[in-house]
């Protein structure tokens, strides 16, 4: 069902008459969106502002990032080591212009503060020199990215207090600068860490990201690299000869994933039940793909899905979409309804992934992805069971991922909010209006 709102507000016709007439109604930017794979510039012709605090950490991986990316570099403010600019922007073609003044009409697609040595509370007065005449100046689809330094790693407390501060920071941000589309992110990077962020900032600064906004990243040397390798990932096709499992493929989520992964050269194993066999191999023709079908939390399903992959040679990534919603006020809830909803959504990938790693299936340097979700956050009325479920998640892959770390495999969770599939097609008109509206960008996401 198509969002009334947000096609109304492509219209500028429109967009001007409700502004002028002071009417309260919400009216969302529609948001730029990648509509290819992964490219070597995804950030061609794009201005970023980039400003640094005191004893800025992180401003040669910033200059490294940007000009490979195909950015344009503006440099706002003082502080700057200019000299870490001049290699890469003569590399590639890109060079760092350093900005006095603002020019009247400036326009920024990226807004990228380093603030990785900021340690005490009236230093974070830097956000205000460098944000306060720039947030006006971020473009439709905008970025604003923050880069810190872990405030649990800090010398002392104020420090701590003061790099924790910056998350707060962007989450208020997001929702200031939400109405335009645009997102804002802190990206805290171990010392020690720094070669691993440019693969993230690229993704938080293209349109990659169009629907992830007000997030604190961590980037950390806890995985080895590669499996235990050094060879680089390329930005184009990185997952080129890789075998990719993603459940419940065959709608929503679960379908958008495998055609993206699949787009970016892996070759996708779509898992459904057997009754959705019709969808799920419709999805594997389009994409090139394979077809296993199995219901997760049939008692046999890990050892089924083992042996699938094996004959594979391994899986690389293990992406858990298949869940289901049971919802009733606590009062009203069947056991049934209880036991399915955790069975499907926390205890079934919990099986798979035993089965996978025990059995020598998950390659070294892989990824698990888990779909958790908001109310797994949040809570959200009437779905204990769901909330609990998707919480679950969120212990399970924090336990995991440290068990799997020496192997260079990641374990990570998504924790989707508002997402237009047929499932939020089916909610209530008003309150899937109000579920739309609740994100800063004012609408809700696509698969």
């Amino acid at each position: 069902m198509s969002d009334f709102l947000l096609e109304l507000g492509k219209n500028p016709n429109a967009r001007k008459m409700i502004k002028t007439l002071g009417l309260p109604l919400p009216m969302p930017q529609a948001l730029e969106r990648a509509k290819q794979p992964w490219e070597e510039r995804p950030l061609a012709e794009r201005v970023i502002a980039v400003g640094v605090g005191p004893n800025a950490a992180l401003e040669s991986a910033i200059a490294e990032t940007l000009a490979r990316a195909g950015a344009e570099p503006r440099l706002i403010g003082g502080g700057h080591d200019a000299s870490v600019y001049q290699a890469p922007g003569e590399a590639y073609g890109r060079p760092a212009q350093a900005l006095r003044e603002i020019p009247d009409r400036f326009l920024a697609h990226g807004l990228l503060f380093d603030a990785t040595g900021i340690r005490t509370p009236s230093e974070l007065k830097h956000l205000h020199d460098f944000f306060h005449p720039l947030v006006g100046r971020i473009g439709r689809s905008g970025r604003v990215v923050v880069l810190a330094r872990p405030h649990r790693a800090a010398d002392d407390a104020a420090s701590a207090a003061s790099q924790r501060a910056l998350e707060g920071f962007v989450r208020s941000l997001a929702k200031e600068i939400g109405r335009r589309g645009a997102t804002a992110h802190v990206v805290y990077v171990d010392e020690g860490a720094e070669g691993r962020a440019p693969a993230l900032l690229r993704w938080l600064l293209s349109p990659r990201s169009a629907f992830v906004s007000g997030q604190p990243f961590h980037v950390t040397m806890e995985a080895a690299k590669g499996g235990g390798t050094d060879e680089e990932v390329p930005f184009s096709r990185p997952l080129e000869k890789k075998i990719c499992l993603v459940t419940g493929a065959a709608r929503g989520i679960g379908k958008a994933t495998a055609k993206l992964l699949a787009a970016e050269g892996a070759h996708v194993v779509c898992l459904d039940r057997p009754q959705d066999d019709g969808p799920v191999s419709q999805v594997a023709r389009e994409i090139g793909g394979s077809v296993l079908l199995c219901d997760v939390s049939a008692e046999d399903a890990p050892a089924q899905i083992a042996e699938a992959l094996r004959a594979h040679g391994g899986v690389d990534v293990v992406v858990h979409n298949a869940g289901v919603t049971r919802d009733k006020t606590l009062a009203k809830m069947s056991e049934e309804r209880w036991n399915q909803t955790l069975d499907i959504n926390l205890a079934a990938p919990i099986r798979i992934d035993e089965a996978l790693i025990e059995g020598g299936v998950l390659n070294d340097g892989g990824r698990i992805i888990c779909l958790s979700s908001v109310a797994g956050i949040a809570g959200n009325m009437g779905q204990t069971n769901y909330a609990a479920s998707k919480a679950g998640v969120i212990g399970y892959v924090e336990a995991l991922a440290p068990r799997l770390a020496a192997r260079g495999v990641t374990v990570n969770a998504i924790a989707p909010g508002f997402i237009e599939t047929r499932l939020t097609n089916a909610i209530p008109v008003m309150i899937r209006e109000v579920g739309r509206r609740l994100s800063s960008l004012g609408q809700g996401g696509l698969p």
